[in-house]
């Protein structure tokens, strides 16, 4: 991301954000409510459009629309709050749709590839069943599931854990850390300062729509740079 710039109306969300990730690096954006961390999560994958600047994707540059635009987009997976499933569809069907329709991969591949997944994630025996059957968790994972079976460059996680359950949450940041390990690169924005210490390469902290400290993990706990950090480390981890 070189010089990134958006504005809801009056309200600059992102002020000239350049940001560069290596291939198999795992950043963790952290900053206060309203900072712009989903903003610039959702600017990579053009879910909003950007004002300036430019967005680039192993070498190619995300285009404002078209069928260029969907094809870098399937490059890009993306977790969200909500686990955005089909409801009518089983679980198995929710993961193989992308892929027949979009990677034209045949049914029996999907299924095959989407079982993997479905067992990497820990839910393999739920293949049958629909999203409401499931527990918050476990949808959580079927989410991530999907977007696995795009074979993404890239993975994007927007604070997934944020509507869980307490004692769900550890089993989505398993699944997430272990992909972590296994060199997917990875923009995650959340709350979970366990996961963000033990599993990122990289801080990245923004407060009112700028970066203020890209930091690696321990330096930024033990030592932020800014006040804006401190401040803000101090109300979570004291909470």
């Amino acid at each position: 991301m070189h010089g990134v710039d958006k504005h809801f109306g009056s309200l600059h969300v992102l002020k000239g954000i350049n940001l560069d990730i290596a291939r198999g690096q795992v950043v963790v954006v952290l900053g206060p409510s309203g900072s712009g961390k989903s903003t610039l999560c959702r600017t990579i994958n053009r879910l909003e459009p950007i004002d300036s600047g430019t967005i680039a994707i192993d070498g190619e540059t995300l285009p404002a629309e078209g069928k260029k635009l969907a094809q870098l987009r399937s490059d890009v997976g993306m977790v969200f709050q909500s686990f955005n499933l089909f409801a009518h569809r089983t679980i198995l069907e929710n993961v193989t749709l992308a892929p027949t329709k979009v990677r034209r991969q045949s049914k029996q591949q999907a299924r095959e590839s989407a079982m993997s997944l479905l067992e990497r994630v820990g839910i393999a025996n739920q293949a049958d069943k629909y999203p409401s059957q499931l527990s918050g968790g476990q949808q959580q994972r079927v989410a991530i599931a999907r977007s696995l079976a795009m074979k993404p460059k890239v993975m994007l996680f927007d604070e997934p854990t944020s509507a869980l359950d307490p004692e769900m949450i550890n089993e989505v940041l398993a699944v997430m850390t272990s992909l972590a390990e296994e060199g997917m690169t990875m923009v995650v924005v959340t709350h979970e300062m366990g996961f963000a210490r033990r599993a990122s390469d990289r801080i990245i902290f923004m407060a009112d729509g700028a970066i203020v400290e890209d930091a690696e993990p321990e330096a930024f706990f033990t030592d932020p740079r800014s006040d804006r950090a401190r401040d803000f480390l101090g109300k979570i981890l004291n909470h």
